[in-house]
């Protein structure tokens, strides 16, 4: 069985999360396990920036940035083939119906939980 660590060893992950203290949490968890963490991005607009400017091998993206939904964002990372992940407080029914491919952990999450969901 590949462990979480495995998964995001050398993975270049887009983190898309408003919340600092939720953001450096993840990034530090993802760090941790060798992922090379791309951002935090707080807002659709600086998530937008890095997609269009950094290699990305995955994502998680927070649904509401700010009081902003972050479809644009998860229309970039589909129009790029970038997979990824909502990690958010929403549950998957509160998703638009273009959105039921993509998987989706609800807040608290796990890096292993997450590194399950993309690299099922």
């Amino acid at each position: 069985m590949t462990s979480a660590a495995d998964q995001w060893a050398g993975c270049r992950v887009l983190l898309v999360e408003d919340d600092y203290l939720i953001a450096n949490a993840m990034g530090t968890e993802f760090g941790a396990l060798g992922a090379e963490v791309i951002g935090p991005a707080g807002s659709v607009e600086s998530a937008l920036e890095l997609i269009a400017t950094k290699e990305l091998d995955a994502a998680v993206l927070d649904i509401n940035l700010h009081e902003v939904m972050s479809y644009p964002v998860a229309e970039a990372l589909l129009a790029r083939g970038v997979p990824f992940v909502f990690a958010t407080g929403y549950n998957k029914a509160a998703l638009p119906q273009r959105y039921a491919h993509v998987p989706h952990c609800e807040k608290p999450v796990e890096p292993y939980q997450l590194a399950q969901a993309l690299f099922a």
